[in-house]
């Protein structure tokens, strides 16, 4: 197996796992982009719908009135599932990196 179709597989499990964030892994996979990068750009795309929640939640606190309760859910919500999605691609990461270490060559 080759390193391409090692990109292109995780791609595949980042994107079943993660979601919305996953297709940018898939995608950076497909263009031919190293695992490290399709990586680091999945996990911005978890780290700035996290960081849009809290900013939505602050300025619903803040009384902002173009902010509803229900947008501000939302988001939440969206980032607790792009956290917990990545959460289990990197357990998986982490089990397929140890299952591959325990290989006999």
């Amino acid at each position: 197996m080759n390193i391409t179709a090692i990109g292109t597989l995780a791609g595949a499990a980042a994107n079943m796992a993660l979601g919305g964030a996953g297709s940018v892994a898939a995608s950076a996979a497909s263009a031919g982009m190293d695992f490290a990068s399709a990586l680091d750009s999945a996990l911005q795309a978890v780290s700035q719908s996290g960081n849009q929640a809290d900013s939505l939640q602050q300025q619903f606190q803040l009384g902002n009135p173009s902010v509803s309760l229900e947008q501000t859910m939302v988001a939440i919500n969206k980032a607790q599932l792009n956290l917990s999605e990545a959460v289990q691609v990197r357990d998986r990461l982490t089990q397929a990196y140890s299952q591959i270490m325990n290989m006999q060559v």
